[in-house]
């Protein structure tokens, strides 16, 4: 892995921030008080041919790696656009693998060209109310019928959902036996309105996205869009989440800078006793201790990333990327509050979004107790817990 810098990773992230120049904290305070869904910012993202990041040149895509998705979300988030920013272009940006890696030359052709132009939307429907993180306990089961499947059941913690066309689709299409992980099967469904009613959940923070509840009753999905071989969509969806984890690790720590950034100049501007009051220790000390934080999680998420584009497994640093991501992140969000004092508390000073939005990351998209879990049993060898 090379430390030295790259000049197109610096074109990158200059283009970046430039875009995002356009969306200031008042645009995001704005979206986040009304519920409404940034349009604005996503068609900037589109223009500037950010979405389809990952995708193949043959399907107008850029054709770039994990490392240079992880680039442009961490200067999404960075910019104080958050995790707003980040959840409103993420499935654009890299959330097609699964179709791209195991999708059909036929589905391909018909989605990753509208995917990389920016009009196609969609959301991933995994998770359940009674499965969480056991994916193989799901129970949204689909039936054979001619040309294709019937799919019922429920689906939570869906974000996006209302402004999207399809849906990657995790359903059971044989019963639960044997090797645990077989009988998943993942398709690209349609969201059929006269099927699928869609619940929106009132959340901490996000606002600018919305985050729904699914009942899916009868959807008919035709056999062309299954996503791999039918049984193993477990295998398809496991292919792509170390990359998932380490992208949302660096919009964890674009949160991180953008709160890191706010309490330093409110420090050197604030003047309390005749001095300001980054000049005491235990408000230096904090910016310190949440610069350092940062570094360090910074350090575990780029080699995570290197590792995935030069596809050396990394399992391990990529659960660790996401752990110390999320909490280096949070804990800078809230020395902002601490910081600002009562002001941090008041939304005009921003760093109250920052911090709703930074709790996010220790529980999505996977919990701090399941990334310790993974390292106890896959790297300390420790019997598995659960």
């Amino acid at each position: 892995m090379d430390f030295a810098v790259d000049e197109t990773h610096e074109s990158i992230r200059e283009a970046v921030r430039a875009m995002c120049a356009r969306f200031g904290d008042d645009y995001w305070m704005d979206k986040d008080d009304k519920h409404q869904f940034p349009w604005e910012f996503y068609q900037a993202v589109a223009d500037a041919g950010w979405l389809g990041l990952t995708i193949p040149e043959e399907y107008g895509g850029g054709a770039l790696g994990v490392t240079e998705a992880a680039i442009v979300e961490r200067e999404i988030s960075a910019s104080g656009a958050g995790m707003s920013g980040c959840s409103a272009v993420h499935i654009g940006i890299f959330g097609f693998d699964p179709l791209i890696r195991h999708g059909s030359e036929e589905l391909k052709k018909r989605f990753l060209p509208r995917a990389a132009a920016g009009d196609l939307h969609v959301s991933f429907a995994v998770t359940e109310p009674d499965a969480g993180t056991d994916t193989l306990n799901l129970t949204t089961r689909a039936r054979k019928v001619d040309g294709g499947w019937l799919v019922s059941g429920k689906k939570v913690w869906i974000t996006k959902a209302q402004e999207s066309e399809r849906m990657f689709l995790l359903v059971r299409t044989s019963p639960r036996e044997g090797k645990a992980h077989r009988g998943l099967t993942l398709m690209f469904a349609r969201l059929d309105p006269d099927r699928v009613t869609i619940r929106e959940i009132p959340k901490l923070g996000r606002h600018a996205v919305d985050t729904n509840e699914l009942f899916i009753d009868e959807l008919f999905v035709a056999d062309e869009d299954v996503i791999g071989e039918v049984g193993e969509g477990f295998r398809v969806i496991l292919s792509g989440l170390n990359a998932e984890r380490v992208i949302s690790a660096n919009a964890a720590l674009g949160l991180g800078e953008a709160a890191l950034r706010k309490a330093v100049a409110y420090a050197n501007e604030r003047v309390v006793f005749g001095r300001p009051i980054g000049k005491n220790q235990l408000i230096s000390g904090q910016l310190a201790e949440a610069r350092i934080r940062l570094d360090a999680a910074t350090a575990i998420c780029d080699k995570a990333a290197w590792m995935i584009d030069n596809d050396i497994p990394c399992g391990r640093e990529a659960n660790e990327a996401k752990f110390l991501a999320g909490e280096a992140g949070f804990h800078a969000a809230d020395v902002a509050i601490n910081v600002h004092g009562g002001y941090g508390y008041a939304r005009e000073y921003h760093v109250e979004r920052y911090f709703r939005e930074a709790r996010l990351n220790r529980i999505a998209p996977i919990s701090q107790e399941m990334v310790l879990n993974y390292v106890a049993e896959h790297v300390l060898g420790l019997p598995r817990s659960y």
